[in-house]
């Protein structure tokens, strides 16, 4: 289980953010500045990634980026109005809020990693790639020839066994065809 992040690390960060960072909002500036200084709303801050997924979560970007400026998200609806997310902020203290920056290299950051919590949010699949899915169908396609080639070399078997020659014969053609087409399929890369 991860240690939840101080309210002096957290404090810290945000100090050390505003010195080297400028913000594409100045809002964003004095809601950040507005909550280092409120230890009450400092700890239940969130610094997380994909803040859109979160019920009450933030976007706030430095100039160095090319993300939105700002966005607020409180359940289905968003705003970039940074002023209502700050009437939102101060009056819901006992909420949750989850807080995402977008600067230079943020994931590469010791400083944000070390405030950075996993976001309980974030649907399972989100981070799965085309990649993921590709290989995905090719592992089922694999599955699929597999028991299919398995079953027919059993009834095979089954009609050498009973001496079935027009049986045997239908079943060999059957599993050339299927050898035929899963050769033509793309095959699983090897990771």
């Amino acid at each position: 289980m991860h240690t939840p992040v101080s309210v002096e690390d957290k404090k810290s960060f945000i100090q050390w953010f505003l010195n080297h960072y400028q913000l594409k909002k100045r809002e964003s500036v004095w809601i950040l500045n507005y909550l280092m200084n409120h230890e009450e709303l400092l700890s239940q801050l969130h610094f997380v990634r994909e803040a859109k997924f979160c019920p009450r979560g933030i976007i706030m970007t430095s100039q160095c980026s090319s993300e939105t400026a700002f966005r607020f998200y409180k359940n289905q609806l968003v705003t970039t109005d940074a002023e209502k997310s700050f009437h939102d902020i101060r009056l819901n203290k006992t909420e949750a809020l989850y807080l995402q920056l977008n600067f230079k290299k943020s994931y590469q950051n010791a400083l944000y990693i070390a405030v950075l919590e996993e976001n309980p949010f974030i649907p399972d699949e989100y981070f799965i790639t085309a990649q993921d899915k590709e290989a995905a169908q090719q592992l089922l396609e694999q599955s699929r020839y597999e028991f299919q080639k398995q079953a027919l070399n059993k009834q095979i078997d089954q009609a050498l066994d009973n001496m079935d020659e027009e049986t045997f014969l239908k079943l060999a053609k059957d599993l050339q065809l299927l050898e035929e087409t899963f050769s033509n399929q793309p095959k699983l890369l090897k990771q």
